[in-house]
């Protein structure tokens, strides 16, 4: 009863041992010269498992039930208890970020390469799939090792092989045209978890500065989507989780003209407020104000932006003005100009349309026996773990539906 799994990333490792440990003969793929490559550079080294709040809603994907359903069969406590018994513990930060304990990716991917040998996983590196072929009572999987081919039978094949985030790291897609043959839609591959391109104007001097804010996605008058968290000024525009977790709306709308609202009193609204209110009739130096919420540096960036005198004190301005104030630090409006590329993005959206795989199984609603995990997918997450969870629990269904099935 053999079971091929294609890639050998966190979905795919965590597929290939799943199919093992439920009896499944499998050989794992793998394009790259050793497995789990692209886990050693999450969470900057220190490889961000998951995350507490974890939830259907917190996903972008064509049906939220179908997301509730994967993550009721295979969640957050059903990862942690997979991965403690290989030896991985698990700890949490205070703001519900779940990294091993060791707080290094490298340990991890160890620890799934013993986990795999252990289960007898048969591992091939260094190894293109470039065709997937049905026939009678399973599939030809056609690969190739240096200058030669190999063509090999299965009766279930597992597709884990990502999407084009970090193509230098082996993900590029190169599996889509073989799903669209076996009659599966291909959604357009853009970045998601991406830099956003925007023009700062007078912000341009804010470059290396981070900020805690929320960053909100317009058109016109409406808003597409937002978000909370850090976020950096560079020199091309802006990167971090805030602005990170909404590239993927941007994206998906490259003719459109869009801008970024940042809201700079996002985590200090109410201290704000309780503070302007008690100095409003005092001479205290609106910069010195500026600088109870935001380092010396960015003060004397927004005093510049907002026209006002560097000697203007907060009884010189009248009840007006101070709403004025307010609202500009809470919706700042920059020009959006794109996205950067798939080389400097985290994930990748577009993929197989999750409506088309069965997420208690994730095998293939167009070919029996075939099964989808992953970056395959058109799902995205936020930072924070959400998709190494994804990838996980994806990959984990996988495994075990195709050794139960057969």
């Amino acid at each position: 009863m053999k079971i091929a799994v294609i890639g050998a990333g966190a979905s795919g490792m965590a597929a290939a041992l799943q199919a093992a440990w439920h009896g499944g003969d499998v050989t794992l793929i793998e394009r790259n010269e050793t497995a789990g490559r692209k886990l050693l550079v999450t969470g900057s080294g220190r490889c961000n498992i998951t995350n507490e709040a974890v939830s259907a809603g917190a996903y972008a994907c064509a049906d939220g039930q179908w997301m509730e359903t994967l993550l009721g069969r295979f969640g957050v406590r059903q990862l942690i208890e997979m991965l403690s018994g290989m030896a991985i513990p698990i700890h949490k930060t205070d703001d519900g970020w779940y990294y091993p304990l060791s707080e290094s990716a490298h340990s991890v991917v160890d620890a799934f390469s013993c986990a795999l040998a252990m289960a007898g996983v048969k591992l091939l590196t260094s190894s293109r799939v470039n065709q997937i072929r049905i026939v009678e009572q399973g599939f030809i999987v056609r690969y190739a090792t240096g200058e030669r081919e190999w063509e090999r039978k299965f009766d279930r094949v597992v597709v884990a092989a990502g999407g084009k985030a970090y193509p230098s790291l082996g993900s590029r897609g190169e599996l889509y045209p073989l799903l669209q043959k076996l009659g599966h839609t291909i959604l357009p591959v853009r970045p998601a978890l991406a830099p956003l391109l925007v023009d700062l104007g007078d912000l341009k001097s804010l470059q290396g500065l981070r900020l805690d804010v929320k960053a909100s996605v317009w058109e016109g008058h409406t808003c597409l989507g937002s978000s909370t968290g850090n976020m950096i000024f560079t020199e091309w525009g802006v990167n971090g989780p805030a602005v990170m977790n909404v590239s993927h709306i941007v994206s998906a709308r490259p003719e459109s003209r869009l801008t970024l609202s940042l809201d700079l009193l996002a985590f200090v609204s109410r201290e704000f407020n309780d503070l302007l209110a008690n100095k409003r009739d005092s001479n205290l130096p609106l910069k010195v104000f500026f600088e109870a919420f935001f380092a010396p540096k960015v003060a004397d960036v927004l005093m510049k932006y907002t026209r006002f005198s560097e000697n203007m004190t907060l009884n010189q301005l009248d009840d007006k003005t101070c709403k004025q104030l307010e609202s500009f630090l809470k919706d700042i409006r920059l020009p959006i100009k794109g996205v950067r590329d798939f080389d400097y993005c985290q994930v990748s959206a577009g993929g197989v349309p999750v409506t088309q795989v069965d997420p208690s199984t994730m095998e293939s609603m167009k070919v029996k026996g075939l099964y989808l995990t992953g970056e395959t997918l058109d799902v995205v997450g936020p930072c924070g773990g959400y998709n190494l969870q994804f990838a996980f629990s994806s990959g984990a269904l996988a495994g075990m539906a195709a050794a139960r099935s057969v």
